[in-house]
Order: C-alpha cells, then sequence, then structure tokens
C-alpha cells in the first residue's frame, strides 16, 4: 500500500521539474476535442452551417475577426521576434495581435499562416495556425511548436498565454542577456512594451515601446525613447495594417486579460488534479464518496486565492497620470460591457489612477469561470465574497476602497445569471 501511495502521490502532486503534466490524465490536454470559439467555427464551416470570405491581402483575417467578435480596434503590434514565425517580424513588419473576450490572432502582412491562441472553457488556451489559403478555410493544433515556450517556466510549466517585454536589436531579435520581463497589470510601465509599437499617452509614466537598440548603443531601452507616440507612419507602413494603432489601453487590457486566462486555466488543471488525488484516496483508504481530506481543501482553496486576486486586481501598479489611447478602443471596450440598475459596468474606464473604475476582471463572466472544478468554484465565491464584504482574509487588498467593493459588490451581483444562493447579501 505504501507503494501505492507513493506512486500516488507523484503522479498528483505538481513538481517543478515535471513539464508535461497536462499531458494524460487527469488533464488530457492533448485530446483533440475542444469548445474553443476557433474550434467551433472550424467546425460550422466544415458543416457548411457558416461561410467565411477571403479578403484579397488580408486572406482569412477580416473574416476571422468578426467571427470571433475581435475588435480592429483592439489591435496591438510587436515587432520583436517572440514568435515562431520569427523571421517574417521586424521593426518595419510587425506582427499585429487583436483579441476578444476568449480568443487571440496573430496576423503578419504575407505570412503563410495566422496564429491563434483561443481559450477552451477546460482545457484552457490552445493554441492553432489558420492557413493562408483561398480555396480553404482550416484550423490546425501546433502543441509541438507553441508549448515549447507557452508551458514553460514563464507559464509555471502548464499552458498558458505570454506577454513579454524585451530588449530588441534594430532587426527586433531579443537581445536576452539584457533580461526580459513577463508582462501583467502588476508590472510597472517602466519595464513594459520593449519590442512594442505604443499609441497613446502617459503623462511622465515612461515605457520602452517605440525603441530598439543601434548597433554601438547601451544594449539597455531606455524608457524615455518612445512613450508617448500617437503616429506609427514614420516607422513603417500603417497602410498594409487594419488599423494605424497599437491603442495603449488596449494593451493594458489585453496583459491583464491574458494571464486572467491563466489563472483560470491553471486553477482549472490544480483542481482536477487534487479531484482525482482526492477521489484515489478515498478509494484507497476506503472513505465514503465525496468525502475531502484537510489537504485538499488546502489546494482548492490556494487555486481559488489566486483567481480572486487577480479578479479583484491585486497588486496591480497604480498609475500616476493619466492614460489615453487612440484607437477608440476604451470606448468599444467600455460600450459592450454588462450595466446594473445604476448604469455601472466592471469595463468602466478609470485610466486616471488604475485600469478600471470598478476592479473586478470582466473574465467573471467568462466561460472559462463558469467551466471552473466545482470545489474550487464554491471556494472562489466564498472567498470573493468575504474580500468585498470587508472581511479579514489574511492579504493585502488595501486597493480597494469600502466604496470599490460596495460597488463591485452589487454589479456582480445584477449582472451575474448565476450566483450562490445569498452571496453577497
Amino acid at each position: 500500500m505504501l507503494l501505492h501511495l507513493l506512486s500516488l502521490l507523484l503522479a498528483v502532486l505538481p513538481t517543478p521539474q515535471s513539464r508535461a503534466e497536462y499531458l494524460g490524465s487527469p488533464i488530457h490536454y492533448e485530446a483533440e476535442a475542444r469548445t474553443d470559439p476557433l474550434a467551433q467555427l472550424a467546425a460550422a464551416v466544415e458543416a457548411g452551417e457558416r461561410e467565411l470570405a477571403w479578403t484579397p491581402g488580408q486572406g482569412w483575417l477580416p473574416a476571422v475577426l468578426e467571427a470571433l467578435e475581435m475588435p480592429v480596434e483592439s489591435q496591438v503590434l510587436v515587432f520583436s521576434k517572440t514568435s515562431f514565425q520569427d523571421r517574417l517580424i521586424s521593426p518595419t513588419r510587425p506582427r499585429a495581435i487583436y483579441f476578444g473576450e476568449d480568443a487571440y490572432l496573430g496576423w503578419i502582412p504575407g505570412a503563410p499562416v495566422m496564429e491563434v491562441t483561443a481559450i477552451d472553457p477546460v482545457q484552457g488556451p490552445t493554441f492553432y495556425v489558420v492557413p493562408q489559403k483561398k480555396d480553404r478555410f482550416e484550423i490546425e493544433r501546433r502543441d509541438t511548436e507553441c508549448l515549447s515556450c507557452h508551458a514553460g517556466s514563464r507559464t509555471l510549466y502548464w499552458p498558458g498565454n505570454l506577454v513579454r517585454s524585451v530588449h530588441p536589436d534594430a532587426d527586433g531579435q531579443p537581445i536576452l542577456r539584457s533580461g526580459t520581463h513577463l508582462t501583467t497589470h502588476a508590472s510597472p510601465l517602466a519595464e513594459r512594451w520593449g519590442g512594442w509599437y505604443v499609441t497613446g499617452t502617459s503623462g511622465d509614466q515612461r515605457h520602452m515601446g517605440n525603441a530598439w537598440i543601434e548597433e554601438g548603443q547601451p544594449e539597455r531601452i531606455d524608457p524615455a525613447r518612445g512613450s508617448d507616440v500617437t503616429d506609427l507612419s514614420p516607422y513603417f507602413d500603417t497602410e498594409r495594417y487594419p488599423s494605424a494603432h497599437s491603442d495603449i489601453v488596449a494593451l493594458m487590457v489585453m496583459e491583464h486579460q491574458a494571464e486572467m486566462h491563466n489563472v483560470l486555466a491553471r486553477a482549472s488543471y490544480l483542481g482536477r488534479k487534487a479531484q482525482a488525488y482526492q477521489e484515489e484516496m478515498n478509494k484507497l483508504w476506503k472513505q465514503p464518496e465525496g468525502t475531502v481530506s484537510e489537504s485538499t481543501q488546502r489546494r482548492y482553496d490556494k487555486a481559488a486565492r489566486k483567481v480572486v486576486d487577480h479578479l479583484l486586481f491585486r497588486g496591480e501598479v497604480a498609475l500616476t497620470a493619466p492614460v489615453v489611447g487612440t484607437s477608440g478602443f476604451a470606448e468599444a471596450y467600455a460600450a459592450a460591457g454588462k450595466r446594473d440598475s445604476k448604469g455601472r459596468s466592471l469595463r468602466d474606464f478609470d485610466l486616471e489612477t488604475r485600469l478600471f473604475k470598478y476592479p473586478c476582471s470582466d473574465a467573471i463572466y467568462s466561460e472559462a469561470f463558469d467551466a471552473l472544478p466545482g470545489p474550487v468554484m464554491k471556494a472562489v465565491w466564498k472567498e470573493l465574497g468575504a474580500v468585498l464584504s470587508g472581511e479579514d482574509v489574511g492579504r493585502d487588498f488595501s486597493h480597494l476602497s469600502p466604496s470599490d467593493r460596495r460597488a463591485v459588490l452589487d454589479v456582480v451581483r445584477e449582472t451575474r445569471v448565476e450566483l450562490p444562493e445569498d452571496w453577497g447579501a
């Protein structure tokens, strides 16, 4: 029995050395079945239920953007060679990224494929390419190429989105000896957007965008060089792209959302592993079905805390000056938000001291949130209700004022379709 227990522990407990915990039982990330939006679109096209229009010069891009509800205003541009199509990317030919609520698309003018990361509610970020072939719309999973970076140390060895800030040379090649930064809402602006174009103003808050290192220069980007740019036409031919912008507000939303999807996916993975472990232990020790040990509950609670922390923007870097975009993204994004009886939405922006006026992620409405394992979901609602009610949960939420907590509580209660009984009462 001891040997059986040890083998069970090795199979289900996460270890830093194990880089494929998502393969096989109980996760089965490698399974073909997916219900992400791109997989659903491809199935509808294959069944003749939907037609997509091919556009000369842009291929499937406009049709897929429309189908996946990715507004052109969400366009952000990255010129660092941080894609498997790196040879096609440079400061004069940046890769455009578009995003919606549950998908991200990368497009390079003239490239043979588009890159899409679509969020499956259960399996999390799933990586595809869409060949730019006029005669047929199809999608291909690219786990092998993509997971070498998107399931490594930077994503805690789980499949995940990856937003990086680098020190690029004049061709867009990252100078790795100068360091890189993962970018989330907790990142200082001075460490953001190295290797990216950024349109918009941010006052005295400098960032790394719109700049690269010429030969003979110090190999670190000076954050003052490329800030407050509103016109990208001096850098490259913007007419080749659906938008001339790489909006600063769109970048900030994308960074928060990308990590939110990561956090939700990890909570799902870890919750399912904990459930599988508990089920095996119950069988081994002949415990009643549904028994949950204290150690298993701690694992559910830990996953839930990570979700709540990111939902409520814990650790978000405070803004010290107004941030203003250029593409109209902020207005379009806010207009699409769910609103309560007082007209408030979790998509309402602040952009003077923080990103959103009511700091709770819009991902609380997402399918990925709804698909969390039952025990993790229960712990999330309990923890979220406690924080918003002003209880001491042992972590610092001082960035939330009493009025912030009340507003978020009210908005969520009115706009979420399903809530636990008496939640937030």
